[in-house]
Order: C-alpha cells, then sequence, then structure tokens
C-alpha cells in the first residue's frame, strides 16, 4: 500500500483540542472525559485511531509528544504525558532505563543530574561517579545505582531551565516514573477519555545495561505481557537507536519495532561492540532499508535525514529517504520538532533571542511536506496545528 493510499479520508481529519490548549483551556480539557474526542467533535473532526487495528490506523501525519510535553512541562513526569495528551499527541514517548534492583523507569537517560534533584539530597552525594555509557565520560548519578525505593525519593525538574525557565515551575512536582505506572496510567486515561493511548517506547543504551546484567529488553516484554501490550495491534511502538534491541524484542513481542537513526556518518553503539563497520548512511541506503524491514515496521531518523541543512544551518533540498523508506513498508517518525529558536532551522528562526519561539509553523510544513508518517514535539499543540493544515489541503 503506498503512502497515498494510507493517507484515507477518515485519517486527514483533524483535532481541534491543540487550538483550544494554545488558547489556555488545557486545565478545562484535563477536567474532561473524551476531550479530545469532544473537542474535535465539536469542528465536526476526529482524529480519534480505530480501537484495536494497529499502527495503521493512526492519523497520517501523527503527532507524538516527546518525552510527554517536553515544552511545557519537565520530560517524562506523569505531569508531561498527561499535558501531551490535553494538547491532543496520538502519541506519547518513553524513554526507559534501569533501576539497580531491575526496575524499568522513565528518563532520557541513566544520568539523572540534570533531570531530579539528586543533587540536593546529601544522602546521596557518595553515589556521584564517573561513568563511560557508549563511548562518552559521563560525572553525576546515575539509576542503576539507586534501587526504586530510593529513585523515589527524588523529585523530577526542568532538564534545561535556562531555555524553558516557565517548564520550572513544576520542579518538585511529580517522581520518576516507572513504566509500570505508565502502563496502568494509560489504562486508566484511555477508559477516561474513551479512546486508547498509544506509547512510543525506547530501550536506552541497551548494550551498556546487559553488560551489567539488566537487560532492558526481557523486562520491557514481560511487562507489554503482563499489560496486554505485546501483539502486534497493541497501541505501542517499540523504538531504539541499536538495531539488536529492535531485534530481540521482534523475538519477545509481535508490537511493531522502530529503528532510531541518528547522524549519517554516525555507528549504532551495537554495531561498533559487534565491529559491524555500517553506518547510518549504509542503513537509509535502499539495501539497509530493506535489512531494516525485515524485522521492523519503521524508522526513526533525524529530521536532518529527511531534510538536511546546509552549511549556514537553512534548509536544503529533502532526500529521498521517505520515498526509499515507503517502498520498504515502513514508516518514518522523525525526530524532533522544537519552537524555540535554538532548535530550528537558521531560515526559520525570528529574532536574535535563541529561547525566543520562531516561525515553527515554516518548518513543520516542510518537514511534513515530504510524506513522513509522523513526527516527534516537545510541542504537540503547534505540530498538530501543522499538520491540521496539512491535510486540510489533501
Amino acid at each position: 500500500m503506498t503512502q497515498g493510499e494510507r493517507r484515507t479520508p477518515a485519517r486527514r481529519t483533524v483535532l481541534g483540542a491543540a487550538g483550544a490548549t494554545v488558547l489556555g483551556a488545557s486545565t478545562a480539557l484535563a477536567a474532561g472525559t473524551g476531550t479530545a474526542q469532544a473537542a474535535a467533535a465539536d469542528l465536526g473532526t476526529d482524529r480519534t485511531p480505530g480501537r484495536g487495528h494497529g499502527y495503521r490506523s493512526l492519523p497520517v501525519p501523527l503527532v507524538i509528544g516527546h518525552r510527554g510535553a517536553a515544552g511545557y512541562r519537565p520530560e517524562h513526569t506523569l505531569g508531561s504525558y498527561r499535558h501531551a495528551l490535553d494538547l491532543g499527541a496520538d502519541v506519547v514517548e518513553q524513554d526507559l532505563v534501569p533501576t539497580r534492583d531491575g526496575h524499568l523507569v522513565c528518563r532520557h537517560e541513566n544520568d539523572i543530574t540534570g533531570t531530579t534533584d539528586v543533587a540536593d539530597h546529601p544522602e546521596f552525594a557518595s553515589r556521584k561517579t564517573t561513568k563511560t555509557v557508549d563511548g562518552t565520560a559521563l560525572t553525576g548519578w546515575f539509576t542503576e545505582d539507586f534501587t526504586l525505593a530510593e529513585l523515589k525519593t527524588l523529585r523530577a525538574k526542568e532538564r534545561i531551565p535556562a531555555t524553558r525557565q516557565e517548564n520550572t515551575l513544576y520542579d518538585g512536582r511529580w517522581t520518576v516514573p516507572t513504566f509500570e505506572e505508565v502502563l496502568i496510567w494509560a489504562e486508566e486515561e484511555g477508559r477516561r477519555r474513551g479512546r486508547e493511548i498509544w506509547l512510543h517506547v525506547e530501550t536506552k543504551h541497551p548494550s551498556y545495561f546487559r553488560s551489567l546484567g539488566l537487560g532492558l529488553e526481557e523486562r520491557l516484554a514481560k511487562l507489554l505481557r503482563r499489560y496486554g501490550r505485546h501483539r502486534a495491534n497493541s497501541p505501542v511502538f517499540l523504538q531504539s537507536f541499536e538495531p539488536s534491541s529492535i531485534q530481540r524484542l521482534a523475538k519477545l513481542v509481535d508490537a511493531p519495532g522502530v529503528v532510531l537513526l541518528s547522524g549519517a556518518t554516525s555507528c549504532p553503539w551495537d554495531f561498533v561492540e559487534a565491529g559491524d563497520p555500517r553506518t547510518v548512511a549504509d542503513l537509509v541506503t535502499p539495501e539497509g532499508l530493506r535489512w531494516i524491514a525485515s524485522y521492523a515496521k519503521g524508522i526513526g531518523p533525524t529530521l536532518d535525514l529527511v531534510i538536511p541543512k546546509d552549511a549556514t544551518g537553512r534548509l536544503g533540498d529533502p532526500t529521498t529517504l521517505v520515498r526509499d523508506a515507503h517502498a520498504e513498508g515502513l514508516v518514518l517518525h522523525p525526530y524532533t520538532h522544537r519552537n524555540e529558536n535554538a532548535f530550528l532551522p537558521v531560515d526559520f528562526r525570528k529574532g536574535t533571542d535563541p529561547t525566543a519561539y520562531g516561525d515553527a509553523f515554516g518548518a513543520l510544513k516542510r518537514y511534513l511536506g515530504t510524506g513522513i508518517d509522523g513526527i516527534f514535539s516537545d510541542n504537540p499543540d503547534t505540530a498538530l496545528l501543522a499538520a491540521q493544515d496539512l491535510t486540510a489541503r489533501d
């Protein structure tokens, strides 16, 4: 089935909740039930995917709340995940790392120095250390050195306060959630909102953790089976920058896998450890994509692999990646859209303040116009309105 065939009229429909939230309605949205559907119904539209019909039933292009709604709340907290849903995100992302006693928790990195108040806890001062993770030396506090009970004494905080000062308002409000807590939360939210809550779950540094006896895939598969999210049509994507992690998961569960791809010259860390000479540039060739399609359903490339920037930081011409991936039956979920100037291509920045919002809609128009199937966004409401602009023209 071609990309054009998948973009059926039912899937072109758009969600008006994003616009309502921009106007300050997020608090009211959080209090209601079925809020996204109700807001869409007011506009005579519906973005709700077909229940139980798998990832092909999702809207195109879909919007993935990156670490929740990281543009508005401290990342990887239940508050951030809930706000992403209130803003209308189709899917909400979790990154998984383990504790010393083997529990999977939601943090973008195992280094929790910048995302928790651990530095303010004198009882954990001696835990500060230097480690080498995937070839990079890091100094701080790491989840694998804490039991879950210890980790639960910490509070989450904004990772980049200099850029997102407003988010610091919520510092200390939430703890670090376990993935099991997220699964329970997603089921409760699904009942409250009257729809499936889709998750996009990443295994972080899987080779590193396996070397410590804390393998992620088996623990993740066990939880997915416990909560009925292990099937091919379950509302979950499984993602990793290490292809072997997706291959391992494919043997444990049937949920769709997505291989994440960083810069063209980079090498997946499991390739480095295995002596595999291939780079990301090799994986985005038709041959490389065909290999990925043998065990995964999609790729999550950096946006630069979809539209490269020139030497000045401006967007150039799109590559053939979207066409080539679709030819192998793969969906594309590139990362990451953010509204701030600092994260936008040079030609879409406004003014000189790196923390100010630039022309995010202009940049999104370029990226979504390539035919990608979805996009990770710190600002789901912005991305949803851009998707609405695109699908309204189809």
